[in-house]
């Protein structure tokens, strides 16, 4: 049987969960614990952002090393690298903002324009950025930066939101409530997220 060294890659399996309603209702749940585990560490205990931010850049960095060292799908080391990251986005936005001092707007465009690097890079270098190919190194590792900038990013802008407007943390949560309805509606009622955001094809 001989393969093509063009599509090697993509006869790989996934070590991504298939994007449906219920992963997304995971991956909330996850950003959650993670949110609250940074702000327990940062300000209950009182650790600071800088010691909270450090130390979970370095569980991150350990457990996005064993995600892309492992032969095939974990489900419990997907999700804790999930929650690390979100950890750490929580922690690494609120030090932007309460000791850096340039405030959640300006953490939100570092991190957009970060986001946005990312994105383009990995599409740049491998013509794609859908999530049915991260089953290489290089991809896995464009897929965990995207994800840690891009929770990142959704933390900034929440807090900083809900700090702003004067709807405090409750009426933000409905107003982002509000906006996952409307993406779960386009999800069910459009074709627009079946885009396979891939630029190359294999003949």
């Amino acid at each position: 049987m001989n393969l093509n060294p063009n599509t090697i890659g993509q006869t790989a399996v996934s070590k991504v969960p298939e994007v449906t309603l219920a992963f997304w209702i995971i991956k909330i749940a996850a950003t959650t614990l993670g949110e609250t585990g940074g702000d327990t560490v940062t300000m209950t205990l009182n650790w600071g952002y800088l010691v909270g931010t450090a130390l979970f850049l370095v569980a991150l960095i350990g457990l996005v090393g064993l995600q892309i060292a492992a032969k095939k799908f974990h489900p419990f080391l997907y999700w804790a690298t999930i929650v690390a990251s979100t950890t750490f986005g929580t922690t690494m936005a609120d030090f932007a903002d309460r000791s850096l001092g340039i405030g959640y707007t300006g953490g939100s465009s570092l991190l957009l324009i970060s986001l946005l690097a990312v994105l383009g890079l990995w599409y740049r270098s491998l013509g794609t950025i859908s999530v049915d190919t991260v089953n290489t190194p290089k991809a896995e590792a464009f897929y965990w930066a995207a994800i840690t900038f891009s929770q990142t990013l959704g933390t900034a802008l929440a807090t900083g939101w809900a700090d702003s407007t004067g709807l405090g943390y409750e009426g933000g949560a409905i107003v982002f409530a509000l906006a996952l309805a409307v993406v779960v509606t386009l999800y069910y009622r459009t074709s627009i997220s079946r885009c396979r955001c891939s630029g190359r094809h294999s003949s």
